[in-house]
Formats: C-alpha cells, structure tokens, sequence
C-alpha cells in the first residue's frame, strides 16, 4: 500500500504571521493571502494537479499541539483510513478521528519524537 503521495503543506510558527507573508511577497514573489502561499504542480506521469500549503501560524497557535515543536507537516496520502487502520495496529499515536471538509480529509497524528503530523487524503 503506498502510504505518503507527498508534502502537502509545511506550517510553522511566526510572531507575526501577516508581516511575515508580505516580506516573502514582496521579496520573494509569494502569491499570499491570509492563509499563506499555495503552489501548485502536476503530479508525476500524470495530468492530475496537485497543491502545497505554505503557511505560518501566530505564534500562540495551540494547533500544533500536543508538539512543543514550531512547526507541523501536512503530508499527502492515497487512502486515509486503509493508512489509520494500518498506524493503529503498528501503535502509532493518533490524535483524533478524520475529519472531511470539501477539499478532503484529515487526521493528526504524533511521530516517534513527539512531533504532530497532519495526514491529508485530497478530494479527487
């Protein structure tokens, strides 16, 4: 079963996030908006699309935990709940249920050192 399809979004903390997107606007070339910058790409041998999330999050942000870490990482995945199933049995942390939005579906879960994971089946 192939878990990880690719990166999906990276988040960090940022003391001020709306001046940090206009910095990387402005000298960087960013598309921003308040959620950060989307890139968007076609997936590999296929005419399907595909996006990431760049985004920072007030650094208060109680969304990354139970991590302490700045930063959480949104990973890309096939089928979500064939995937939950399979981290259960492997005693994998998992932090809540999945949850589906209109741009699909998502989990958090905690890796070996602590760090929240965002897992995130796109629609489509």
């Amino acid at each position: 079963m192939k878990k990880v399809t690719g990166i999906g979004g990276v988040f960090f903390k940022a003391k001020d996030p709306q001046k940090l997107n206009e910095w990387y606007k402005t000298h960087l070339g960013f598309d921003t908006n308040d959620y950060g910058a989307t890139f968007s790409w076609k997936e590999e041998d296929s005419s399907k699309s595909g996006s990431t999330q760049w985004s920072a999050f007030a650094e208060d942000t109680k969304y990354f935990e139970p991590s302490t870490k700045d930063f959480m990482i949104n990973y890309r995945v096939a089928d979500i709940e064939a995937l939950v199933v399979e981290l259960e049995k492997e005693g994998v942390t998992i932090l809540d249920k999945i949850e589906e939005f209109d741009y699909g579906k998502f989990i958090h879960i905690l890796d070996v050192e602590g760090n929240k994971i965002e897992l995130w089946e796109p629609k489509g």
